[in-house]
């Protein structure tokens, strides 16, 4: 009697043939993609890390591995520079976040088309204004000599722009409208049934925000923190043109080493310092990264 056919189970052998077929292709196709991070993220990467561990003998040329630049990139004005720059970086990070949500939720919840097509089309135009345009901008309009310090006599005021305030003042001009543009798709995927739910089982509207809304909004909060501290923990041609080195800032001390205006021979300082930075924001991203998994349920 012939055999009778049977058909594989799902989770069989053949089901379980095919998911493993599905694995090299699923690698193959993003090749293109591995190779290109690993040649324009992985080198420079490594080329930091080897200059951050190693010497190089003048005299002989020979290379040998030390901790020295490391420890010097902790120590003293390089320290305080680190420093410097958390702090500025986590405070316009946090007040540019509370100010991009204020906003973003404005332009969620009003029904004119307009208004959210002015500002989000701003927002796209000023999160990418920087630099020294942004520097001279401020400078000729609140600087000690600017338009608006004459007329409003912001100086009795004890306004400076040349200082850590002013300088927050400044990245928040392009952090906010950063903020702003990450947080309102978020803000669009919370579904009006949840909302409807809550006032159908008698929640406040404050009571939908903390049970409901924030817990959902969270990942993406954390990551739009996690954006603008990076973007102004990078920051560099505007607080060069803006402060010098009033503001202790890492990307200042970067740039000094390298081009040797303090001290010549400290271009493996610099790159530890460049590992530090690239350490602080791994961690920074370790945290967000979790809570990002966690909530992608939610806003699909």
């Amino acid at each position: 009697m012939p055999a009778t056919p049977t058909t594989p189970h799902p989770g069989g052998t053949a089901g379980g043939t095919r998911r493993r077929r599905r694995g090299p292709r699923t690698w193959l196709a993003a090749l293109p993609l591995l190779v290109f991070a690993g040649l324009c993220f992985g080198l420079p990467l490594g080329a930091i890390a080897f200059g951050a561990v190693t010497a190089t003998d003048p005299a002989s040329g020979a290379t040998r591995m030390t901790g020295e630049h490391l420890q010097r990139s902790l120590q003293g004005p390089y320290l305080g520079s680190l420093i410097g720059s958390v702090q500025l970086s986590a405070l316009t990070a946090l007040v540019g976040g509370v100010l991009g949500v204020l906003i973003a939720q404005a332009v969620v919840t009003s029904r004119s088309s307009a208004l959210r097509g002015a500002v989000l089309t701003a927002s796209g135009v000023l999160a990418n204004f920087g630099g020294v345009p942004l520097a001279f901008a401020f400078i000729a309009t609140v600087g000690i000599s600017g338009v608006v310090t004459q007329l409003a006599e912001l100086t009795s005021l004890g306004w400076n722009l040349y200082s850590f305030t002013g300088l927050t003042v400044v990245y928040l001009y392009f952090l906010v409208p950063l903020m702003v543009l990450v947080i309102v798709p978020a803000l669009d995927g919370l579904r009006p049934q949840w909302r409807e739910a809550a006032q159908n089982a008698g929640a406040s509207g404050g009571q939908f925000w903390r049970h409901v809304g924030l817990p959902v909004l969270a990942p993406s909060l954390l990551g739009g923190f996690v954006l603008l501290f990076g973007t102004a923990f990078a920051a560099h041609a505007t607080a060069a043109a803006l402060v010098g080195g009033s503001v202790p800032l890492v990307t200042l001390k970067i740039a000094d080493a390298l081009s040797g205006n303090v001290l010549t021979g400290q271009e493996n300082v610099a790159l530890a310092l460049g590992l530090d930075m690239i350490l602080i924001a791994g961690l920074v991203m370790a945290v967000y990264l979790p809570l990002q998994r966690r909530s992608a349920r939610w806003l699909r």
